[in-house]
């Protein structure tokens, strides 16, 4: 699956709970707390819905907060007591917030490994 998307989110904003980004490729709706900045969201579900109809999914996180998780985990016992991190549909990203993360989802398109990363969803 390849794409060339579009350098430029066409609209962005609230549509409650989520947050959509929309592109002339793709819609990513993002769902963020209420109050978290935009700019600094680290862990956040994501429903990507592409041009043709296709509706994907993923959690993506950021590598300081899989770290993060991973250092509660090892004082509280979860996950082996933090040795391992695992989610079924789980993207990590280098940098937080949701323009960045919008960034990955179009670089993923443009280099035709979107299906290998995202869990795609049933059509409504």
């Amino acid at each position: 699956m390849s794409h060339s998307t579009s350098a430029e989110p066409v609209e962005l904003g609230w549509d409650e709970p989520w947050y959509r980004v929309r592109t002339e490729d793709f819609e990513a709706l993002f769902l963020p707390g209420p109050d978290e900045d935009l700019d600094s969201v680290c862990n956040v579900d994501v429903e990507v819905r592409l041009a043709g109809g296709s509706r994907w999914s993923a959690t993506v996180c950021t590598v300081a907060e899989v770290e993060r998780l991973m250092e509660n985990w090892s004082r509280s016992g979860e996950a082996l007591g933090g040795r391992y991190f695992w989610c079924s549909d789980g993207l990590i990203v280098r940098g937080p917030g949701i323009n960045s993360m919008t960034q990955v989802i179009r670089g993923l398109l443009d280099v035709g490994e979107f299906d290998d990363v995202f869990q795609r969803l049933e059509n409504e």
